[in-house]
C-alpha cells in the first residue's frame, strides 16, 4: 500500500499524536488553522464549523417560540381570573351602570340618531369597547409592580425575546376583556339586545376585542416606559381614558361629532373597535377590512414601541 501524501503542517500533527488513519478510510482535508479537528463534524458542517458559522434560527422555530410565550402568559392570566372569580363581579358593574340607566334612558329619550337601530343595541357593542379599554389601560401598573417585585428583571434575562414578553401581556389582557365581553353581552341580553347568531361573527368579535385589548396594553405599558412611577401612570391612565372613550363612536355616530372631534375619531383605534363589533353583532355596515387593519395594524406597532421601553422600565 502507497504512503498517504504529505499534509500540511496543522494536519501532520494532529496525525503524528493519534496515529496513522485506518485502512481504507477516505482521505480527509486539512481542517485550517484554530479549527476543531476534522473527525469532530464530518462533511460540510466540518466547513461551517472551520470558518465560526452557526445557521440561524428558522422563522418557524421563532414563531413558536413567540407563540409559546403568548400562550403562556395567556394561561396565567385565566389562572388568576379562576383564584379571584370576584374580579368578574366588580369589573361589570360600571357597564352594567351604563347599559341599564344610560342606555334605557337615552332609548326612550330618542335624542341621539342611530338610524333606526334600538340605542341600547347601538350603545352596547360601544360598552363592551369601554370595558375592555379599561381593564387594559392601566394595564402598565402591573409591569411596575413586577419590576418592584424583582421579576420583570429576571424575565428580561431569560432567552424569551421582549417582543414575545410584551405580546404575551397584550393578550393576556385580551382574554381578561373576553371574559369582561361575555359578561356583558349576558346582561345586555336580559335587557333585551338582539345579536346575530352567526358562530363565525361571534368569533371575529372576540378576535377583535383581543385585539384592541392588546393596543390599549401596550398603551399602557409605553406609558409606564415613560413615567416608569405607578401614581403618574394611574394619573394619566385616568386623565385619558374618558377622552379616548367620548372621542370614539361608542355613545353616538361620528356624523353628529363636530369637524375637529371627527378628526380625532378618525385617529382612535377605539373608534374601528366599535365599529367592528357593531357590524359583527348587530350588522351595522362597516368595511371590516379597514377595522381589522387598523386594530392589528396598531397593535403591533405598540407591541413595538413597548418592547423597546421594556428594558427602561427594569432600570
Amino acid at each position: 500500500m502507497s504512503a498517504l501524501p504529505a499534509a500540511p503542517h496543522a494536519a501532520s500533527a494532529d496525525r503524528s499524536s493519534t496515529g496513522a488513519a485506518p485502512a481504507g478510510a477516505p482521505p480527509t482535508e486539512a481542517p485550517t488553522a484554530g479549527a476543531a479537528p476534522s473527525g469532530a463534524v464530518p462533511g460540510l458542517a466540518v466547513l461551517a464549523a472551520s470558518a465560526g458559522y452557526a445557521p440561524p434560527a428558522g422563522f418557524v422555530f421563532l414563531a413558536r417560540r413567540l407563540g409559546s410565550r403568548i400562550v403562556t402568559f395567556c394561561l396565567v392570566e385565566l389562572q388568576k381570573l379562576k383564584h379571584d372569580r370576584t374580579e368578574l363581579i366588580t369589573r361589570a358593574i360600571q357597564p352594567v351602570l351604563w347599559l341599564v340607566i344610560f342606555g334605557e334612558t337615552f332609548s326612550r329619550i330618542r335624542a341621539i340618531p342611530t338610524g333606526g337601530i334600538r340605542y341600547l343595541n347601538y350603545l352596547a357593542p360601544g360598552i363592551i369597547a369601554q370595558s375592555a379599554l379599561f381593564i387594559a389601560i392601566f394595564y402598565g401598573i402591573q409591569i411596575i409592580w413586577e419590576r418592584d417585585a424583582g421579576v420583570l428583571t429576571k424575565l428580561l434575562v431569560t432567552p424569551t425575546p421582549r417582543a414575545a414578553l410584551v405580546a404575551g401581556k397584550a393578550f393576556a389582557a385580551g382574554i381578561r376583556a373576553i371574559a369582561q365581553a361575555v359578561v356583558i353581552l349576558a346582561v345586555s341580553l336580559l335587557l333585551g339586545v338582539t345579536y346575530t347568531p352567526n358562530p363565525l361573527k361571534l368569533l371575529g368579535t372576540l378576535l377583535v376585542v383581543v385585539l384592541g385589548s392588546a393596543f390599549f396594553a401596550c398603551l399602557s405599558v409605553i406609558i409606564a416606559g415613560i413615567v416608569i412611577r405607578r401614581d403618574r401612570l394611574m394619573g394619566i391612565g385616568q386623565a385619558i381614558t374618558m377622552p379616548l372613550f367620548f372621542a370614539s363612536n361608542a355613545l353616538y355616530p361620528v356624523s353628529v361629532m363636530p369637524a375637529w372631534l371627527r378628526v380625532i375619531s378618525h385617529c382612535n383605534p377605539m373608534s374601528y373597535q366599535v365599529a367592528a363589533l357593531r357590524g359583527l353583532l348587530i350588522g351595522v355596515p362597516t368595511n371590516l377590512w379597514l377595522d381589522y387593519g387598523v386594530l392589528a395594524g396598531s397593535a403591533v406597532a405598540a407591541i413595538a414601541v413597548a418592547s423597546m421601553l421594556l428594558g427602561r422600565l427594569a432600570k
